[in-house]
């Protein structure tokens, strides 16, 4: 090497030396390093920073040979402004060949010595300080994300048990309650094994080239984070419960009042139909279910002691089976006076073909009056014979038709309601 080789490499590596030393500094007081220097590691983070602080350690004693290297070429240096050739020999073989020995740095507590260059020695640094600010950046990374988003969740989950006790949400009596007790057993251990094994919630990322090439894994915070958002939502319905049950139970009672009022109304109908009707099948009228009016005392004592985990599902079920009561019992009615319905529908039809045919003038027909009157006895009779009435009110009205049959032209003066206007 000539002078402006030796002054060229020297300058290289001055700059090199500055920025190893920049480099180490700032790992030496990097927030991670601190951590992981202060806390009882355990798990794979305890095994790689166990290997990242021998190298640190390796680290300096390389940077102290570099150091000293580079000293001693620079001191070589400044003996003259010209340097003679043993000189420029003696600094070539400094800058350029191994001739930086270090001791007991192969291998761990071995006595063995290794021969670096400068150049190697700068490229074995940087080796191991890559290596070395991957686990603390690392493990910086997972306790800058983990714990105070862990805390914060604790914190939303405190307020979270504080409501649910309030409405009777508890370990034991309601799921929700057990949730929220796993819950906080989860977020407990979570966060003491992400302060003592941070490096076991990293996951690397593959062709990441920034320091520890990776990211947290948020996997077991993402989904307690949701089990609670499940248990809140749980206990809003809860609160929805608890605001608007009486009112709902004075609903569930009138429907329920209602049910009851049609089938009494359905079994007296019936009698009185088993009384007016004959020949006719009445279908039988159960009495009101006595396992409703057990649960809906069950109900109220559940709002009157506050028990609204409880109450939520008893109500959704109530009311659904108290309607579903409510229509059935209309179908009883409903299918009870059937006959009565029918009976009432021959009445009418019978008495206006009698006022049809009094309009025309046939009132005093003979054949109509005998069929009207063996119509209206069968009608106005207890027990009705439905079948054989309905036969006597079809004769009438054939009669009734057949008699209203013109046999002649009639004068214009002898139409009861002029020309034209027969009545339907």
């Amino acid at each position: 090497m000539d002078r402006d080789d030796v002054d060229r490499a020297l300058t290289r590596l001055g700059a090199e030396h500055e920025a190893v030393e920049t480099s180490l500094l700032a790992l030496q007081d990097h927030a991670g390093r601190r951590l992981l220097e202060g806390v009882a590691l355990t798990g794979v983070t305890r095994e790689r920073w166990a290997a990242a602080d021998a190298r640190i350690t390796r680290l300096w004693t390389y940077f102290e040979a570099y150091s000293g290297a580079l000293r001693a070429a620079r001191e070589i240096r400044e003996r003259r402004r010209w340097p003679g050739r043993e000189d420029l020999a003696e600094l070539t073989e400094r800058l350029r060949g191994p001739g930086v020995l270090i001791a007991g740095a192969a291998v761990e507590g071995a006595a063995l010595t290794e021969r670096f260059s400068l150049a190697e020695l700068v490229a074995r640094m940087n080796e191991l300080y890559a290596g070395s600010l991957d686990v603390v950046v690392a493990a910086d990374a997972v306790w800058s994300a983990l714990p105070a988003r862990i805390d914060l969740l604790a914190a939303e989950l405190h307020r979270t048990r504080s409501l649910a006790h309030s409405v009777g949400v508890r370990p034991g009596e309601h799921p929700a309650g057990d949730d929220l007790e796993d819950i906080t057993a989860e977020l407990a251990a979570l966060r003491s094994r992400v302060i003592e094994d941070p490096l076991a919630f990293w996951l690397p990322v593959a062709g990441s080239s920034a320091p520890g090439g990776g990211r947290p894994d948020t996997g077991r915070y993402d989904r307690a984070a949701l089990a609670l958002e499940d248990v809140r939502r749980e206990i809003e319905a809860v609160l929805d419960v608890r605001q608007d049950a009486e009112q709902r139970l004075i609903n569930l009672r009138d429907v329920l009042s209602r049910a009851d009022r049609t089938l009494a109304e359905a079994r007296t109908a019936r009698i009185e139909v088993l009384a007016k009707i004959a020949a006719s099948e009445v279908p039988a009228v159960s009495g009101p279910p006595t396992v409703l009016q057990e649960q809906l005392a069950a109900a109220a004592e559940h709002r009157r002691r506050s028990r609204w985990h409880r109450l939520s599902p008893l109500l959704e079920s109530l009311e659904e089976r108290a309607e579903e009561e409510l229509r059935r019992a209309r179908e009883s009615l409903t299918a009870v006076t059937a006959p009565l319905a029918v009976r009432a529908e021959l009445r009418g039809r019978l008495d206006a073909y009698r006022a049809k045919v009094a309009r025309h003038g046939m009132a005093e027909d003979p054949v109509l009056i005998e069929r009207y009157d063996a119509a209206r006895r069968m009608l106005w009779s207890a027990p009705c014979d439905l079948r054989a009435a309905e036969q006597a009110v079809l004769r009438y009205q054939q009669a009734a038709a057949e008699s209203l049959v013109p046999q002649q032209p009639l004068p214009e003066h002898h139409w009861p309601d002029g020309p034209g206007k027969e009545d339907a």
